[in-house]
């Protein structure tokens, strides 16, 4: 399991922590990642949240943590960051709802398969934008090499049904 905390401090993320795994039925979550951080310096300012989810992984109640990253700044930071096992990255074709223009942002993941980190795509789809290009969009996605897993979120069971059927064409 996966899931996102909005947590700022650490109060909130052990909370939310306590409130994941109750409301999942499990004692313990596959990776917990910071959510929409915009901040450059996100892992000085939220260096809090950061330790609590360490001290959890160290208790076994996580299995990995990291970040989504919703500016080129608070990317960038996360790759230099040794604590970021696991980003979920915005990437696309055409820069649609990315933190930078797709070169910018492959190179970026770039640094980060280099040092290991876990890297997740999400916004394949440009968040609607590239509905109707899904191939193309797919196409780009699968074939950097560079995405261990991705999201595409869908707005019916058929939708869903036919990107599971091209991503297996792919």
């Amino acid at each position: 399991m996966l899931t996102k905390t909005w947590a700022r401090d650490p109060t909130t993320a052990r909370a939310d922590l306590d409130r994941f795994r109750r409301e999942l039925g499990t004692d313990h979550i596959d990776v917990c990642l910071m959510h929409c951080l915009t901040e450059g310096d996100w892992t000085e300012r939220y260096r809090g949240v950061m330790d609590v989810l360490s001290e959890a992984k160290e208790k076994g109640i996580i299995r990995a943590h990291g970040c989504s990253c919703h500016s080129i700044e608070a990317l960038r930071a996360a790759a230099k960051s040794p604590w970021v096992e696991v980003d979920l990255v915005r990437i696309n074709p055409v820069g649609a709802y990315m933190d930078a223009a797709p070169d910018i942002v492959v190179s970026v993941i770039r640094e980060m398969r280099a040092v290991g980190k876990g890297i997740i795509g999400m916004k394949i789809l440009g968040q609607g934008e590239l509905r109707h290009r899904q191939d193309e969009a797919l196409n780009f996605a699968l074939g950097l090499n560079l995405l261990d897993a991705f999201t595409i979120g869908a707005e019916s069971q058929s939708e869903q049904e036919d990107l599971i059927r091209r991503i297996a064409a792919s």
